[in-house]
């Protein structure tokens, strides 16, 4: 599998959209499997449903006045935030029959990511907690213990996947540095949309171990990867 990691353009839109740029070069055979990495400019991503939302508008202006591109995914389901103390993954491959490994994808790589983020020292729990934001079943969470800066669960990561015929992308964001702005910025959205959500759930891995930084989470993103599969 193919390793790449990207810097980011300065356009959130079109990084958005490389990620399905990739999936029709998988989908042609153009390129072999691969797992793309990045760490994105500030974006707040809408989901498809939000757009219909009386009051989309308004969360559209709030995600831009906190400086967050307001954009919409073509997968995934509510308004998520993302900046560069997050990190972006995409994982694709090609795939006869696709669609028929969706919910096993959700699982195994829910697994995945628990795992690399306990390699760092978080209690990382797979499922939703409640009133998170984007809910999802497999969401990854961290638990605090007695040394965590913050005393209350929250999400980490959340994931989606696109599915065309003879490929499948699987993109998620994780959540490992400055989680303010993006508590501040989807406390706004929501609130604007008339969507619940508890902003306390919006937090980093170094919200609960203080040492965990970008570089750490993703070399140990990598070591876990490679127990199963290769990188090159």
């Amino acid at each position: 599998m193919t390793l790449e990691f990207e810097e980011p353009s300065g356009d959130p839109a079109a990084d958005l959209e490389r990620g399905v740029q990739l999936l029709r070069e998988v989908q042609s055979a153009d390129r072999g499997p691969s797992l793309r990495l990045y760490r994105p400019d500030p974006t707040l991503a809408f989901g498809q449903r939000d757009v219909r939302l009386a009051g989309y508008e308004a969360a559209r202006e709030e995600a831009a006045q906190r400086g967050f591109a307001p954009l919409v995914r073509k997968a995934g389901g509510r308004a998520a935030a993302y900046h560069q103390g997050t990190l972006i993954v995409d994982h694709l491959e090609p795939e006869h029959e696709a669609v028929m490994g969706q919910r096993r994808r959700f699982e195994v790589f829910a697994d995945i990511y628990a795992k690399a983020l306990r390699r760092l020292g978080v209690d990382a729990q797979v499922g939703p907690i409640p009133g998170e934001y984007c809910p999802g079943e497999h969401s990854v969470h961290g638990l605090p213990t007695a040394d965590s800066p913050r005393s209350y669960p929250v999400k980490l990561v959340g994931t989606a996947q696109r599915v065309v015929a003879g490929a499948w992308l699987f993109s998620s964001v994780f959540v490992v540095e400055d989680s303010e702005p993006l508590r501040e910025v989807l406390d706004a959205v929501y609130q604007a949309m008339d969507v619940p959500m508890d902003p306390s759930t919006v937090g980093a891995a170094n919200d609960l171990v203080g040492t965990v930084t970008t570089e750490l989470f993703i070399a140990a993103l990598l070591a876990e990867y490679r127990e199963h599969i290769s990188l090159v």
